[in-house]
């Protein structure tokens, strides 16, 4: 198992229905050691979704725009562990006024609490557990929807926020070489999850994405993400950093959408 020894952070998980499970399942499955994190009125769901995990995992309280949270996180992980090899950062949040065709119309309150939550979260979180993967090197992955050469139907901030996203995994990747620590991004096609459900015109892609894709899409089936993110966090791609890998069917490579097959 690709997996087996390893110790894994996985920050953002909630209910069944969400990437970050589909990742700790899969991980579980190639032999990893699990913590988690949650906050707030998710970690009850979060609570309730690791009882469907074996062997289930602690859960730590941390939101990702304290930093006396995730400095309060990484304590509480030293106290288990002396070492974490892999980090996953499944977290994203915009307000509704950033989502849904007002992009002219938003304001930068609402821009900065996306780009904080979606992207310089994920800074903020290799910089703070960096003192547990510092001697040994290790994998952060995050979750990417891709936004780097074009804009999606009411998508907006949360697209901004998801090319911020792609920039600082590159810039992470860059700063975290030096201690052999691995960044990279799975960009997603979309799925049916709890914050999909939040995104206006989410359904608009679901026929589309699924006559384009050469692979086709099931917008219900999780799992190729979550084994694309543990073959990022194994030891199987100790050279692949900075690096957007798409788990979109092939959607992204397409000009324009296939002819029905004969």
């Amino acid at each position: 198992m690709i997996l087996t020894g390893k110790r894994i952070l996985i920050a953002g998980m909630s209910d069944r229905r969400s990437i970050g499970y589909s990742i700790a399942v899969e991980a579980q499955k190639a032999g990893a050691e699990l913590l988690l994190t949650s906050f707030g009125r998710m970690m009850s769901i979060t609570q309730m979704t690791a009882k469907k995990l074996n062997p289930v995992p602690e859960i730590l309280e941390m939101d990702v725009t304290k930093p006396d949270d995730i400095a309060a996180a990484v304590k509480e992980t030293s106290k288990r562990w002396d070492r974490i090899d892999g980090l996953v950062h499944s977290v994203a949040y915009a307000p509704p006024d950033a989502l849904g065709g007002e992009f002219l119309n938003t304001k930068w309150e609402s821009v900065a609490t996306a780009l904080q939550v979606s992207a310089f979260s994920f800074k903020e979180l290799a910089v703070g557990f960096l003192p547990l993967m510092r001697e040994h090197g290790g994998s952060l992955v995050t979750l990417d929807f891709d936004n780097s050469t074009q804009a999606w139907p009411k998508y907006d901030w949360m697209g901004v926020s998801k090319s911020a996203l792609e920039s600082v995994t590159r810039y992470l990747a860059r700063d975290l070489g030096r201690y052999k620590i691995r960044v990279n991004a799975v960009c997603a096609g979309p799925l049916a999850t709890l914050a999909a459900s939040g995104i206006p015109g989410f359904k608009d892609f679901e026929e589309v994405w699924g006559q384009r894709a050469p692979l086709g899409w099931n917008l219900q089936d999780r799992t190729p993400v979550g084994r694309a993110v543990v073959a990022l966090l194994s030891d199987y791609l100790d050279m692949t950093t900075g690096e957007l890998v798409h788990v979109d069917g092939g959607y992204h490579a397409m000009g324009a959408e296939l002819p029905p097959p004969e």
